[in-house]
């Protein structure tokens, strides 16, 4: 995989809103449309200024929004780690994994700054680096370069023996934060109340449907009210196999990616409430849930939120003929203006499929796009957000705690390590092999 030459601060740097950066960091003409919100330059900081304070998703994307109170926090490393310049780092991590050799397996989400992808032996979404990690039989450790749900699904899914690691244990998800279990357990008890005198014709009032960014919790709760998990890949398919189970599918945590995919299959605006998890029945009257086909929980990613039609409109000014692709979990209204809307993965190969040389406008991670560039330079590639804001959490997966998880794996210990209790993890699975099963 070719390497991005762009640093931390060039990616968080706040920019002059009547400029837009392509994705290797020059800026291009003027566009009228461009967004005048900006992240604070904050992000090029180390992220163990951010570690041991008060809940927070630090710096970027999710920086405005509230953190729970139990949300993960990483301790103090050795200060040889923090200090360390890049090519020390470079040195340790190399003949780290070179001592651990087949024993370990790194995994790099596509969201992930280059200074860390560079060490992955996989990259890809959550659940493709979670599969992949299976084919490494004779690994005994697994280090998840992404956030904290991702490394409790690879833990999941792989065997006993082996040990899952997360580099940095504040690597969270706002938007996974948004659905907890408590106030899912709720919505689903007054659902069960609304709905308890339908008529029985065989399918379930509801179903419930969670998409991969979740916590651990509440893949066992779909598991065990019958209900799956999707990806942004197969969210569609998933829709499918819930409605022929049930009259409705209540899905959670994002309701973009719900929604957009329902609005796809012909379920109309008027039989998708939004439930606000802090206000009765969500916020809904019982007849308009009584109505409802899909119920859409009132959660979002800060990341995908930050693209708009204007920026769309903008690239498309600026660069006539511009492809423009994004990712499902942006809002409706950019989906729709949009020439085509995909996972991560169905953007790479969107951009990887085209013979001709073309300009694409991609509204995603700044991470993934930059590399795109690099490895595409055929083609002009940048982000639709014109104000360089990562993904607040991924970033603070460092080269530094990498160093230090690995070698204390060659010392023998073994640090921030993700287990799920086994009777979550029973349930969960269980949710994950009915999405397995659910095939096209």
């Amino acid at each position: 995989m070719s390497s991005v030459s762009v640093t931390i601060q060039e990616l968080t740097r706040t920019v002059d809103p009547e400029r837009r950066p392509d994705a290797r960091g020059t800026d291009s003409a003027p566009t009228a449309a461009a967004s005048s919100s900006t992240c604070t330059p904050d992000l090029a900081k180390s992220p163990w200024n951010f570690d041991g304070g008060a809940p927070a998703y630090g710096p970027g994307a999710s920086m405005a929004d509230a953190a729970p109170a139990d949300t993960p926090r990483q301790g103090g490393i050795p200060e040889e780690y923090r200090l360390a310049t890049d090519a020390e780092l470079d040195a340790r991590i190399r003949a780290a994994k070179e001592a651990l050799g087949d024993r370990l397996v790194v995994l790099g989400h596509f969201y992930q700054r280059d200074e860390v992808v560079q060490y992955a032996d996989f990259v890809g979404d959550s659940f493709q680096l979670a599969n992949a990690a299976l084919t490494k039989p004779d690994a005994e450790y697994i280090v998840f370069c992404g956030v904290h749900f991702m490394a409790e699904t690879a833990d999941i899914l792989s065997r006993e023996d082996q040990a899952v690691v997360l580099p940095n244990l504040a690597a969270g998800c706002s938007m996974a934060d948004m659905a907890d279990e408590s106030s899912v357990e709720e919505c689903w008890e007054q659902l069960m109340e609304l709905y308890a005198d339908e008529d029985d014709d065989g399918r379930a009032p509801v179903i419930p449907v969670t998409y991969m960014n979740c916590s651990a919790a509440l893949k066992a709760f779909v598991g065990r009210h019958g209900g799956i998990v999707c990806t942004s890949s197969n969210a569609a398919t998933v829709l499918e196999w819930a409605f022929e189970r049930g009259r409705r599918v209540l899905f959670f945590p994002d309701q973009h990616l719900g929604r957009n995919t329902a609005k796809a299959m012909g379920v109309p605006l008027e039989a998708m409430p939004l439930w606000n998890p802090r206000r009765p029945l969500g916020g809904n009257t019982a007849a308009a849930l009584q109505e409802a086909q899909v119920i859409l929980w009132h959660g979002f990613c800060s990341v995908h939120k930050r693209f708009t039609v204007g920026q769309i409109e903008g690239a498309r000014a600026e660069y006539p003929g511009c492809r423009v692709i994004v990712h499902p979990e942006c809002p409706m209204e950019v989906v729709d203006a949009a020439d085509a809307a995909g996972s991560t993965d169905f953007i790479r190969k969107a951009v990887a499929a085209a013979t001709e040389p073309t300009t694409f406008a991609i509204g995603t991670e700044i991470n993934m796009v930059n590399r795109l560039a690099a490895e595409y330079p055929q083609h002009t590639i940048f982000c639709l957000d014109p104000v360089i804001c990562p993904c607040s959490t991924m970033y603070r997966i460092h080269p530094g705690y990498l160093a230090w998880v690995l070698e204390a794996l060659v010392a023998g210990r073994i640090v921030n390590r993700i287990t799920v209790d086994a009777a979550t993890a029973v349930e969960a699975k269980t949710a994950l092999e009915r999405m397995l099963a659910a095939r096209p």
